[in-house]
């Protein structure tokens, strides 16, 4: 990383340089910096409204970058050690879209874990792929997904010699990470690209002994998404790529869905950010591993909760392991982390990442401080307090095996009809259904619908988890494949 080269911050200065000009817009947005709407430019600011303009020649199209957004995009890809960084202001959500689509067309298959974000699988149903899931073991003293072994992917394969591409998580919601680089090591062995989401990773390629990051490994692509741990502003995120692949086909791909009015403001946050992180992330991360391993620490004396750690390792599925994630199992207190969840936000006003039926998990970031990590812990402990009962009846696992009956494009758009879930069984889902967060779906289109997916669809609602997917928005009924 060349850090003196690190200190610039072009589409920033570039914004800076517009508003000394004092340029009297006839263009988009019809806001005109703020004065066609007082309301939003007293709740947003003058300073906001004054940057949230539209592509011109002094500040470059993200489409088609030639100058100040070219030179961010080459300053990120120095600072992330990849040969080619593209600004997202489409979510990481697009970032996986662009890999995807780049690498696979209609009928190639993908090996990927199945528990992926929802955005994978909505690229298989945009472009036609097929996935060849390759099943991580479960934690059932946890009840969550682990990583990719190395068994498995070798078994998968072996028997798919002909598959485009590999997808890894790295990490996983819950802060596990597989072997990357021999999953990688093995992927190339075989002529198939390495595609990466690391949405929860961003802070691997700045902090100091924390697990390999895409990049280093050698993969082939990497969507990070910068706004969750690394500072900017939400919906902006990179997109990493390796020598391996082209850069002006990765970049039609994107352009085939991001939008052509990106937002400066989302913009600017990315070069902020990634400035701020080149010249002294690995201060900024030291301290946020240093306060997730204290309240881990605090939670565990409670008594009741898990905050787990690196204790899970175990050289293959649990690879390594991700300390700034502040994962805790809830279960043993009898309290579903939705449960936990939804008391923290409504009693005592603390907002977490997510719960799930047996965990927690508070995202520990650049904007953290002990003070509010105290205040966590010792509401923990009075929920504890509280709230704790008899765990018996609770469910004691969260991955279930999907039987894929047809490829999710081909049921996405199939004919269907809707059926009441409880009488779904048996059926092919012709939709998503799934908890968001963290958005990995409990059922996709084209997996065949068992009582036991309609019993934890139902315990979740029960739980009070937050489920999204079918038209249906009550999650009542569900739309399944005419056979």
């Amino acid at each position: 990383m060349d850090i003196d080269r690190q200190g610039k911050a072009p589409i920033y200065e570039a914004l800076q340089k517009y508003k000394t000009m004092r340029v009297v817009p006839f263009d988009v947005p019809g806001h005109k910096q703020g004065k066609g709407n007082p309301e939003l430019r007293e709740f947003l600011g003058e300073k906001c409204l004054s940057v949230d303009v539209n592509s011109m020649k002094p500040l470059d199209n993200i489409g088609h970058p030639v100058s100040v957004i070219k030179e961010s995009e080459e300053l990120a890809a120095d600072a992330f050690g990849a040969h080619h960084a593209f600004l997202m202001v489409n979510g990481t959500t697009s970032a996986v879209q662009a890999m995807i689509m780049s690498v696979c067309k209609q009928g190639d298959k993908i090996i990927m874990p199945r528990n992926v974000h929802k955005s994978a699988i909505n690229a298989l149903i945009l472009c036609g792929a097929i996935p060849v899931y390759v099943n991580p073991g479960v934690n059932k003293e946890l009840g969550i997904p682990l990583g990719m072994s190395i068994h498995e992917i070798k078994k998968a394969i072996d028997q798919n010699p002909d598959a485009k591409a590999i997808f890894v998580n790295n990490p996983t919601y819950y802060g596990i990470c597989s072997d990357l680089k021999k999953i990688t090591e093995l992927a190339h062995r075989n002529n198939m690209v390495v595609l990466v989401d690391e949405a929860h990773g961003t802070h691997f390629y700045f902090g100091e002994n924390m697990p390999l990051n895409a990049m280093a490994a050698g993969a082939d692509m990497a969507a990070v998404s910068m706004h969750k741990t690394g500072g900017s502003l939400s919906q902006s995120s990179f997109l990493l790529t390796s020598n391996r692949l082209s850069t002006g086909h990765v970049r039609q791909i994107i352009n085939l869905t991001q939008t052509t009015s990106g937002s400066y403001l989302l913009l600017s946050s990315l070069d902020i950010s990634r400035r701020n992180l080149a010249l002294d992330g690995k201060n900024i991360f030291a301290k946020v591993t240093s306060l997730a391993d204290y309240g881990r620490e605090e939670i565990n004396k409670i008594g009741g909760y898990y905050a787990f750690s690196k204790e899970l390792i175990n050289g293959d599925s649990v690879y390594d392991f991700d300390r700034t994630k502040l994962s805790v199992h809830t279960r043993e207190i009898g309290l579903a982390g939705i449960e936990v969840y939804d008391i923290l936000r409504d009693d005592y006003y603390i907002q977490i990442e997510f719960g799930d039926i047996g965990n927690i998990l508070a995202i520990i970031s650049v904007g953290d401080r002990a003070l509010a990590l105290e205040r966590l812990v010792s509401s923990l402990s009075e929920i504890r307090r509280l709230y704790m009962r008899d765990k018996t009846g609770m469910f004691d696992h969260e991955y279930i095996n999907p039987e894929v009956v047809m490829p999710p494009q081909q049921a996405f758009y199939s004919g269907k009809y809707s059926v009441p879930i409880q009488k779904s069984a048996g059926y092919i889902s012709g939709e998503f259904v799934m908890a968001y967060p963290p958005g990995i779906p409990i059922l996709a289109p084209g997996e065949r619908i068992t009582p036991e997916i309609i019993d934890y669809i139902s315990y979740a609602k029960a739980k009070g988890s937050f489920l999204t997917g079918t038209e249906d928005m009550f999650i009542q009924n569900i739309r399944i494949v005419e056979e």
